[in-house]
């Protein structure tokens, strides 16, 4: 006889009884789902993962510590068995089928009344795939096709653009440090619902060669600023787009709030009654050093990290930074903005007790196809900027974390 495809079809678990044979590592994947769906759920296992033991010990799930019994189906709607006794799933499934209980078997799935999907989710949307044929009961194939779906939804491909969720307002969308890949799901799914799309220099300028036709993008850097300052001209135009209804995203790199003056966006934002998402980035503070090898904190070496703006030289009067205190600092300091400034930081902080010696990293355009790393000494970096040519956006690393990563030159 022919072998029909299974049926889909969604449970409402909230509140039914579920019963868990086995607290090996296929509970611990499948529990979390059934918690989240608010069902009763009894574990039966005479041991548990550790995971799986915190789920009980915090009351997310009831345990009884014995193996199968029969009987301990009654009641249930659903079940999984995935215990290591064959006999005991054998047992248990069979009792499944008396009590006219969905089962899924772990171990057997010919022999199971229910399969699992491959599930993802995406902005209150549940994907669940199950293929018809023999590569149906291939975990690798469903999960490839779910998360080819799910990457669609996120990211907008597979939204027809009339069918996409438009609100109008600004999204103030962290683009990460460079690389089009470090934007979190969040933000380029805002990318692909915008209609203007503002964004800085610094942003990843390869997510906007993927933006429709239609979508109006505007290089900050070139509104015109007339009487006012570059950032209340940036706020104006925020404001004006929102205010026709359309969907803004004004796309920053890095964190909006790492040295972006997002706040100050959203401040002109909130005056003007406009409602305003933030959708945090990948700060390159972090991500920069770690692209090339740095790691800014590690143990025995670096407890504390330090991020600190250097586009005010330390003896400027506008500086709000205690430098004399970071040179007394340990750990590792990150200084941003601070290529043309760096020689004035290194000599602040050799006069004040950091060793001269202190090793010195330069990442210049981190996470990018460009990127570059030179190493100095804070009484050689001034120089080594020069010879080395140097050039902003550059990420600065001060610390022994410089020379922790295997290769790092000596």
């Amino acid at each position: 006889m022919a072998e029909h495809p299974a049926y889909p079809v969604g449970l409402r678990l909230s509140g039914r009884r579920v019963v868990v044979l086995g607290g090996g590592q296929v509970a611990q994947r499948r529990l979390p789902a059934l918690i989240a769906a608010g069902a009763d759920i009894v574990l039966v296992s005479p041991e548990a993962t550790p995971s799986v033991e915190a789920m009980a010990d915090t009351g997310e799930i009831t345990w009884v510590r014995r193996g199968y019994e029969d009987g301990d189906l009654a009641d249930a709607w659903y079940a999984l068995i995935a215990t290591s006794d064959p006999d005991a799933n054998t047992a248990a499934s069979a009792e499944a089928e008396r009590h006219r209980v969905w089962c899924v078997r772990s171990d057997d799935a010919d022999r199971a009344t229910a399969w699992t999907p491959a599930t993802g989710h995406s902005e209150g949307v549940t994907v669940a795939v199950l293929t018809t044929d023999a590569r149906g009961r291939d975990p690798r194939h469903t999960a490839a096709i779910r998360d080819a779906v799910v990457e669609g939804l996120r990211d907008g491909t597979l939204v027809a653009p009339h069918h996409r969720t438009r609100t109008s307002g600004v999204a103030l969308v962290g683009g990460g440090p460079g690389d089009p890949d470090l934007i979190t799901v969040r933000g380029r799914r805002l990318l692909a619902e915008a209609d203007v799309v503002i964004a800085d220099r610094l942003g990843p300028r390869d997510l906007l060669a993927e933006l429709p036709p239609h979508v109006e993008v505007i290089d900050a850097a070139k509104i015109p600023y007339g009487r006012y300052m570059a950032q209340e001209a940036i706020n104006d135009a925020l404001i004006e787009h929102a205010k026709q209804g359309k969907s803004v995203v004004r796309l920053k790199g890095g964190d909006p709030f790492v040295f972006g003056r997002g706040m100050e966006e959203v401040q002109a934002l909130a005056e003007a009654g406009i409602p305003c998402t933030v959708v945090p980035g990948i700060s390159s503070s972090i991500s920069v050093p770690g692209a090339a090898g740095i790691p800014v904190t590690h143990r025995g070496v670096a407890h504390e990290f330090t991020v600190v703006s250097g586009h005010v030289a330390p003896d400027d009067e506008r500086s709000l930074v205690d430098w004399p205190s970071l040179a007394k600092l340990t750990g590792t300091l990150v200084v941003l903005m601070g290529v043309d400034k760096i020689g004035k930081i290194a000599e602040t902080l050799v006069a004040h007790g950091r060793s001269p010696g202190t090793p010195v990293a330069l990442v210049q355009e981190g996470t990018t196809a460009a990127q570059r790393r030179v190493d100095a000494t804070l009484a050689t970096v001034a120089e080594t900027v020069r010879t080395e040519d140097v050039k902003p956006p550059a990420v600065i690393v001060i610390g022994e974390v410089v020379q922790v990563g295997p290769g790092t030159p000596a």
